[in-house]
């Protein structure tokens, strides 16, 4: 009976800050000085050229340290478990630096030169190796929150590069390996790996610049959202999982 009475409060509260959210968000558009767009302009942010100078470093780390661990690496609905709306399988892999504000220490240790790359990047609030298996579709959703821009980074694109896309709203792109894509992930968008290859890009989320106040109302409501049961939840997700890595690592050396 407790458990149901709290599934219908957590429910309702979703409900209630979800439309809270949808009406901050058309605030949010009034006060942005890049408008409402699909995707971003990259000659609007410095930073991506901070990314695209360095991806060949970050590619390292990602080869060495990641993709040597993939079978260890957590599908994203095992450390984001609202994730299971769109993914049930293991062909999208994760491998977590930053989320929403809060530093994956270990995984960070591990890679220390993408972490000291990603720190540069003003408002960077949540950063992660996304991984996805040949096949793979993430169908139709939407992101939480306007209040952060989306960015990728390509690391590893399969040929067919078209092949290996994403929709947001009527608008299609591919990634490129070195190209940094923004976009805003609250309009409705999906994507598709329909090449044989693995499909990888450091995925990032930034504050969004808005003009004054709302830009720092935007930050707390960030903030709040970095406090929120979910993002807590993820949080502990992401701790247990690199715990365990910790512990198989340290298991095989003792083995060797």
């Amino acid at each position: 009976m407790a458990n149901s009475i709290k599934k219908t409060a957590d429910l309702v509260i979703k409900k209630v800050g979800f439309s809270i959210l949808q009406f901050i968000e058309r605030v949010v558009v009034r006060y942005s000085p890049h408008g409402n767009p699909t995707f971003f302009d990259n000659d609007d942010f410095d930073w991506t050229e901070t990314l695209s100078e360095n991806w060949e470093t970050i590619r390292e780390e990602l080869d060495e340290v990641v993709l040597k661990n993939r079978d260890q690496l957590p599908n994203f609905q095992e450390i984001s478990e609202d994730q299971t709306a769109i993914t049930n399988d293991d062909d999208w892999k994760t491998f977590f630096l930053y989320g929403f504000g809060h530093k994956a220490e270990k995984n960070a240790a591990r890679c220390p030169k993408t972490t000291e790359i990603i720190e540069q990047i003003p408002g960077m609030k949540t950063a992660f190796f996304s991984i996805l298996s040949p096949g793979k579709h993430i169908p139709a959703h939407r992101g939480p929150y306007k209040g952060v821009i989306r960015a990728h980074l390509g690391l590893k694109v399969p040929e067919p590069k078209e092949q290996c896309r994403i929709r947001v709203g009527n608008d299609y792109r591919h990634w490129e390996e070195g190209e940094v894509m923004l976009f805003d992930d609250t309009h409705d968008h999906e994507v598709w790996n329909d090449t044989d290859g693995e499909r990888v890009v450091l995925f990032l989320d930034v504050v969004r610049p808005l003009d004054p106040p709302l830009d720092r109302i935007n930050r707390s409501i960030i903030n709040l959202i970095s406090k929120s049961p979910f993002v807590q939840n993820a949080k502990e997700n992401q701790e247990q999982w690199e715990q365990k890595l910790e512990q198989e690592k340290a298991a095989e050396a003792a083995a060797a």
